[in-house]
């Protein structure tokens, strides 16, 4: 067996460089192959690198059914969080998570609010009901409770998710869930928890659920600090 030594090796012509013919096995023996973009046989990306880690242009094959990210919203400082595109129907299901959501006015609320004309106007009428759980960090007395003043009936008001947040070592943190968004024939349900840490020391978590009064698609929400800005992470999902 010939052995061929080489630095590097470049296709006489075009650029596709072939190794061995069909019917053919080609072992490479190395600790590793280094290339940005891996192809199948019939010129089909199956996944693609920056060079730096980071996939992009992943073959759909290969991702299977769980949650896709679709995008990824942070900030430091922001009047609100919207998500006003890719809410269709490519998927049945959204899922938001809400990562360390922290206002910069003390002890203040976090709401959400829907829309069916991707964000140039909110107040989509909902009917909730919201339920916490709250325990304060001294060892005080918990407790369960329904909270009628922050249900909705069949209101274009805000809905609260998170209640009397600080603005120092406190955060809120969630998940979002949106079904069907895209139909035009039903109403549209929604689910959210929240945990949050209360200016007051308090940990609060909140049950949220309910549906959107409108046969219209929904397909923006926005999620904003009640008086000031509003710093976090909020990530919006596919799943299949």
């Amino acid at each position: 067996m010939s052995t061929l030594k080489s630095n590097t090796i470049e296709p006489a012509t075009a650029t596709t460089l072939s190794l061995g013919a069909v019917g053919d096995n080609v072992t490479v023996s190395a600790d590793s192959i280094q290339t940005n973009l891996y192809k199948d046989s019939g010129g089909n990306t199956l996944f693609q690198s920056n060079g730096s880690g980071t996939l992009s242009n992943v073959n759909s094959g290969l991702l299977g059914d769980g949650p896709k990210l679709i995008t990824t919203n942070t900030s430091t400082s922001t009047s609100l969080f919207s998500f006003t595109s890719d809410i269709d129907s490519t998927y049945d299901l959204y899922m938001f998570t809400m990562i360390n959501l922290q206002p910069l006015t003390n002890s203040t609320d976090i709401e959400l609010q829907f829309s069916t004309n991707a964000g140039v106007g909110y107040g989509v009428s909902k009917t909730t009901n919201l339920w916490y759980a709250i325990n304060d960090e001294g060892g005080g007395t918990g407790s369960i409770a329904i909270n009628d003043g922050m249900s909705l009936d069949n209101s274009t008001s805000p809905q609260k998710i998170a209640y009397g947040v600080g603005n120092t070592d406190q955060t809120s943190s969630g998940i979002l869930y949106l079904y069907s968004p895209s139909d035009t024939t039903y109403i549209k349900h929604w689910y959210l928890t929240t945990n949050f840490y209360r200016a007051d020391d308090n940990s609060q978590q909140f049950f949220v659920g309910g549906y959107c009064s409108t046969g219209s698609a929904i397909n923006a929400l926005k999620i904003y600090a009640q008086s000031g800005n509003i710093k976090g992470t909020i990530k919006m999902y596919g799943i299949s």
